[in-house]
């Protein structure tokens, strides 16, 4: 007999439809504030100060998400997946309100940890919606173009909404867009998905004390990145290490032990989900090292306005979406997805191993298609690792093997944010040093160091008010910071070349995959 709650797949086309569409609308809302807020990030530092707090806009987003990730994926294959979808709608909703109305760069942080929160709600939930909706692989490949357009489009839109939000109408407007997005989804959603459950048992207790000990170790993780080039007190920071490796160690021994644990260890050591899993965070480390500080690049360090950098950021958006639809094309014709990751990584590393030479003098065309075969590498290579892993899961874990792979991504994505930030602000500060050391202008050091004066006209008037007067050429110190910008992001690029590179040995230890398999295979646990 079934459990009480568990309701069979929808059974006819229309219904299929709008629920997907419902689910193409959340899709939209989260890809649209990941894309969005690059562009804009700049001119929101500029106006609100705090530079100090410029990748924690982004890495509060992604630890609070990474955090919700499994939770909600594991709650989501116990007691289905509508109810939290519904949850994460309205809670995003509100917090891209929050957002909005900050006041403060601490503000907007609070506000982004509260988004991230929903954020990471969706995307446990929503992904692992199709193969609900879609049991047949054959049906769920051709429905899957659907969800990969909505993704790209959004992506296509992002960054030069970003930009022209951030210069015509304010950044605010950045997060309030999502506003009609949400209500949209949340009507198709509310009426129109169905909810479905896989176990004709009664839902199982949550694991909430695993649950803390992975928020306890990968927020000590994420404030050891951040902190550790910051200099903080060494006592500090052995204290905030010891407590992440605890954490860590006892998690392990936890969820060894625990009867129905949030992070399944076995994953890990999966012939194909391991791998897939360890690939999922390189790519996110390498996509937002990419994302994120491309457009400081085009506007901090080429001097470009919002709206020029959004443009330029535009064709990485666009290709994911053409990648995705070619991707999907291609795979429903193949025995295995496997060939198509290396295609994809390959157009991945050229667009970063271009960035690495991109400089003010270089034609915007030429930049345009770097990024246009960034994004296509992307829209080649995100779709199939979800199809593969879904293609390897039992349909009782279909959800947490799906929040997993997301959850690595985040935690790649974070780190990536984090470190890279980090990374760019010491080599930076560094080279402003030599530049007015050797222009006898070391005391204007503390006026340079923040970046923030290059992307901020009224920040760069006072400077020049204040240097002229005492005989120093002021535009040649803003015209070597700039340089040192860019050499920055340039060196910083680098790592994200070797991490590729490393990248395509993951993809060769990945088994084979018939993603053509019957969901008897999965219900089985067939590889």
């Amino acid at each position: 007999m079934k459990a009480e709650g568990s309701i069979v797949s929808p059974r006819n086309f229309r219904q299929k439809l709008l629920a997907m569409l419902g689910l193409c609308f959340v899709l939209v809302m989260v890809a649209l504030d990941q894309t969005v807020i690059g562009t804009a990030l700049p001119t929101v530092v500029a106006e609100l100060n705090g530079f100090d707090l410029y990748a924690w806009v982004g890495t509060s987003y992604l630890l609070t998400s990474v955090i919700a990730v499994p939770i909600f994926g594991k709650l989501g294959d116990e007691h289905g997946r509508k109810p939290f979808v519904i949850a994460a709608i309205i809670l995003f909703t509100l917090a891209s309100m929050l957002c909005g109305m900050a006041q403060s760069m601490l503000q907007l942080v609070l506000a982004r940890a509260l988004q991230g929160i929903g954020g990471g709600m969706l995307v446990a939930t929503s992904f692992a919606c199709v193969p609900d909706l879609f049991p047949d692989s054959h049906e769920r490949l051709r429905w899957q173009i659907l969800f990969s357009s909505a993704f790209g489009l959004a992506n296509a839109v992002g960054p030069s909404l970003g930009g022209y939000l951030a210069e015509y109408w304010g950044w605010r407007w950045v997060f309030f867009v999502n506003l009609p997005v949400g209500i949209a989804s949340l009507g198709f959603v509310w009426y129109f998905l169905p909810r479905i459950r896989h176990s004709e048992h009664p839902p199982s207790g949550m694991d909430w004390f695993g649950s803390l000990l992975v928020a306890m170790t990968l927020g000590c993780l994420q404030l050891l990145v951040e902190w550790l080039p910051q200099h903080k007190p060494a006592l500090l920071l052995v204290a905030l290490g010891s407590v992440g490796a605890v954490s860590c160690i006892t998690l392990i021994w936890w969820e060894r032990r625990c009867k129905n644990p949030v992070l399944p260890l076995g994953m890990f050591t999966h012939r194909i989900l391991g791998p897939l899993f360890a690939l999922s965070i390189m790519m996110g480390f390498c996509m937002f090292a990419v994302m994120y500080y491309a457009p400081l690049l085009f506007q901090g360090g080429f001097g470009l306005s919002p709206n020029q950098a959004g443009l330029l950021v535009t064709p990485l958006a666009v290709f994911i979406t053409v990648g995705s639809i070619v991707n999907g094309r291609i795979v429903t014709r193949l025995h295995s997805p496997n060939i198509i990751l290396y295609v994809g990584l390959s157009f991945f590393w050229i667009a970063a191993l271009a960035l690495t030479q991109t400089t003010a003098t270089t034609p915007h065309a030429m930049i345009a298609v770097a990024m246009m075969l960034g994004g296509l590498g992307l829209g080649l290579l995100l779709p199939n690792l979800t199809l593969i892993a879904q293609s390897s899961s039992p349909r009782t874990q279909l959800g947490i093997a799906t929040a997993m792979l997301q959850s690595m991504r985040m935690v790649g994505s974070m780190l990536g944010t984090a470190l890279i930030g980090s990374l760019i602000s010491n080599l930076y500060v560094s080279k402003v040093h030599d530049m007015l050391e050797a222009g006898h202008g070391s005391l204007w050091a503390s006026w340079l160091d923040d970046p923030q004066i290059l992307v901020s006209h009224v920040r760069q008037a006072t400077f020049l008010e204040a240097v002229i007067p005492a005989g120093n050429n002021a535009a040649i110190f803003l015209a070597g910071a700039r340089n040192a910008l860019v050499e920055a992001i340039h060196d910083s690029q680098w790592f994200i070349v070797v991490f590729i590179v490393m990248a395509f040995w993951l993809v060769y230890r990945i088994p084979a995959v018939n993603i053509h398999g019957h969901a008897t295979d999965r219900e089985t646990g067939k590889e």
